[in-house]
């Protein structure tokens, strides 16, 4: 997997502050829902990153020196074990951020985060972030709400892992990232899909056999497309619907 070579992907991008309050350039739902004050003071510290498939972001253990509102693409956060073995525990697009350890003032990061796919992020210096925090009290609340949004979805995920089969949450992992990436086609190995579920290469064959025969996906070498959403929502666990309604429910009473 590519480490974060963020420093050459770079270029600068300094949107004026209605630009980035309100135009469909920033994808970043967090950033969009930012007052136009907290956005004239963030836009211009942050950096607009292009972010290739299957570059690490995050490293566990390692001190976390950037954070990245996701604009475009998906980011998986694993938990590996001393085997080299990974499974997926969390999984954030357009909505989130990259880097929540800091705002609870921990240094490091307890998870490998990878991205998958192409995408692009607003990257920022963690000090910078955390200078910022005082004065955008805004950003501050979206990015706690954020956190109990992973963390549940997170407990939801080791339930999943422990009870369910491999085709069950083959299909709950495809909507999931169905809904951040928006296109019908992932870009996705057999190799890969096995690592993200903690399952035997040999299995995730199996289930996406299963899934095809059904008429909810074409697989093919290196890539996974979704022909009937419908059929793959059937095939999946409930874990799936029990996030989104879970999610509602939260952003409901938040506002």
């Amino acid at each position: 997997m590519a480490r974060d070579t963020a420093p050459r992907l770079l270029r600068q991008f300094k949107p004026s502050p209605d630009i980035a309050a309100s135009d469909g350039k920033v994808g970043n739902l967090i950033l969009r829902s930012l007052p136009r004050k907290e956005s004239s003071l963030l836009f211009p510290e942050m950096e607009f990153v292009r972010l290739m498939l299957h570059q690490v972001l995050h490293e566990p253990g390692e001190v976390i020196r950037s954070g990245y509102f996701l604009n475009s693409g998906l980011g998986s956060l694993l938990t590996t074990h001393p085997d080299g073995k990974t499974v997926e525990v969390g999984l954030t697009g357009n909505e989130g951020f990259i880097g929540l350890p800091v705002i609870f003032g921990f240094k490091t990061s307890a998870l490998r985060v990878v991205t998958q796919g192409d995408g692009t992020a607003y990257r920022v210096e963690i000090g910078t972030l955390l200078r910022m925090l005082p004065r955008c009290p805004e950003l501050e609340r979206q990015l706690q709400r954020f956190s109990m949004l992973l963390g549940m979805q997170s407990t939801q995920l080791a339930a999943c892992n422990r009870l369910h089969d491999v085709t069950e949450r083959l299909a709950r992992w495809l909507l999931m990232s169905h809904d951040r990436i928006g296109g019908t086609v992932l870009p996705l190995t057999q190799e890969f899909l096995a690592q993200m579920l903690g399952s035997r290469r040999a299995s995730v064959t199996g289930a996406a056999g299963i899934l095809q025969r059904a008429g909810a996906i074409e697989y093919s070498r290196g890539s996974v497309g979704i022909v009937n959403r419908a059929k793959l929502e059937e095939s999946s666990c409930d874990c799936y619907v029990a996030i989104e309604r879970q999610k509602k429910r939260w952003l409901v009473e938040a506002n």
